[in-house]
């Protein structure tokens, strides 16, 4: 009896995936966290309305969604001011980078980004054979020149930049981004990640026409808007990109109820604005217990603050770990030198007391180690 006959690649590929979730880790360690504050979900939740919306929309789970995604994406068009021609709506900003690369990347292709930069982008690129090639941060934050210059080096057909940086938490003005694309080289697609934009200083959002052809925009549901689970993202591109992911996508991809509720969370902009404030001041949260415990937070734009333990990598896995056995999820940044922190997600009350309690106990812990 034979097997199935896997392709050359995927022989070579491992069986893993970029994130080990919380649930799994609850599993390993027999309880459920106190704390899930480490995979930049909105604890504050989403908008009444789109909880409304979803409630209303169960009653007709029976049927499929559009797959055209008609209202959401003239809804977006609207918001964004772009034609719907310019907008793609997918299974989360994860199910539209595996889409683009599935149009981009073939064997041996080379694609760059940064080192340590989000990985799920990396593991799409590996899974339709494409080569990465890295470049440090600068600073902390990623090195757009860097980036175009390796590009041009490697005749790139993607770089990937999220800008706010996760997982520093870091940011560039949005009109700086659009000044260094002078220098990227012909026939480069930038992918500007903007996942957690409406957490940062205004100015953050590159000024890039719609139809730019150098550069698709990836926007989600899943931060502040706190839709996570219901996996809605979108991409602004310019029409011919945008029209090719017809090409490839699963036009029944997007649920439903998931639909009806980024509709209606996109139209509440007080519940919008409430969870930025929200946001805002559970970042100073955070910084206060960093440094009142001798550490150093990072300035953020994000819906979470990244937080110099003051060693190595090796030092704030410590930390990690033992925050971990206290019940309070976080994670880390995986490259060198960005690992010798640890990455906090913004919470509510409960989430930051459970926080402040258990950080002494883990740098105590790891300082004796």
């Amino acid at each position: 009896m034979t097997g199935p006959r896997y392709t050359p690649l995927a022989l070579t590929l491992p069986a893993t995936v970029p994130f080990v979730g919380p649930e799994t880790q609850e599993r390993q360690r027999g309880a459920p966290f106190v704390a899930r504050i480490g995979a930049n979900e909105s604890v504050f939740g989403p908008s009444p309305r789109a909880i409304d919306a979803m409630q209303r929309a169960a009653g007709e789970i029976w049927m499929y969604g559009d797959p055209e995604n008609y209202e959401l994406r003239h809804a977006l068009a609207v918001h964004h001011g772009v034609a719907p021609e310019n907008i793609v709506v997918g299974e989360g900003i994860d199910g539209l980078l595996g889409y683009l690369v599935r149009l981009l990347v073939g064997h041996g292709d080379a694609v760059v980004t940064s080192d340590g930069a989000y990985p799920t982008f990396n593991y799409h690129v590996a899974g339709f054979g494409g080569v990465l090639h890295k470049v440090p941060y600068h600073d902390d934050h990623e090195d757009p020149t860097a980036l175009f210059a390796k590009a041009a080096e490697v005749d790139a057909k993607l770089v990937y930049l999220a800008n706010p940086d996760n997982p520093m938490g870091t940011w560039h003005a949005g009109k700086d981004i659009v000044s260094a694309l002078e220098a990227l080289p012909e026939g480069c697609l930038v992918v500007l990640d903007e996942a957690y934009v409406e957490c940062a200083p205004e100015g953050t959002a590159a000024p890039v026409a719609a139809d730019d052809s150098r550069v698709i925009r990836m926007r989600t549901f899943s931060k502040v808007y706190g839709m996570a689970g219901a996996r809605v993202g979108y991409a602004i591109g310019s029409s011919e990109l945008i029209a090719s992911f017809n090409k490839v996508r699963n036009h029944f991809g997007m649920n439903r109820a998931a639909q009806a509720g980024a509709l209606a969370a996109l139209k509440d902009e007080d519940w919008l604005t409430h969870v930025q404030q929200r946001i805002a001041g559970s970042r100073n949260r955070i910084e206060e217990i960093s440094r009142s415990n001798g550490l150093l937070p990072l300035p953020s734009a994000t819906n979470f603050v990244a937080i110099d333990c003051g060693r190595d990598g090796v030092f704030a896995k410590a930390v990690l770990d033992t925050l971990v056995e206290q019940g309070v999820f976080v994670r880390m940044p995986f490259a060198a030198p960005q690992n010798r922190c640890i990455r906090v997600s913004c919470g509510g009350e409960v989430e930051m007391t459970a926080f402040e309690a258990a950080l002494p106990t883990a740098l105590a812990k790891a300082r004796a180690s």
